[in-house]
């Protein structure tokens, strides 16, 4: 989304001001359609599944709590519930993967 430096004015005068005065080492960069890069496709239409929010999870509570409430969404099954709890029981919350952090997927779509 391109905006005008007239419209960036009006809609921030006290920032376009500094900028503008050399008070800010800030640039204002306005897009236009010739300049915009194509954003990455990579996750275009991926839905996460259950195991994409387990490993976001930093304990089991956490982990138990996804699990119940995609259960509760009808998400996943009482037998799919079932095998997850065991699993979680018996190995852990990391045994669902890597913990992935803020922004993972955006992360992802840098590379």
């Amino acid at each position: 989304m391109g905006v005008s430096k007239e419209q960036f004015r009006k809609t921030f005068p006290h920032l376009a001001e500094e900028m503008e005065n050399g008070e800010s080492d800030t640039s204002i960069v306005v897009e236009d359609e010739t300049n915009k890069e194509a954003p990455s496709k990579k996750f275009d239409g991926y839905n996460p599944d259950v195991n994409d929010f387990l490993c976001r999870c930093d304990n089991a509570q956490q982990a138990e709590e996804i699990i119940a409430y995609l259960q509760k969404r009808g998400e996943i099954s009482q037998e799919v519930a079932d095998k997850l709890r065991k699993q979680l029981k018996r190995k852990g919350v990391r045994s669902f993967g890597p913990k992935k952090g803020e922004s993972h997927y955006l992360k992802q779509t840098e590379l």
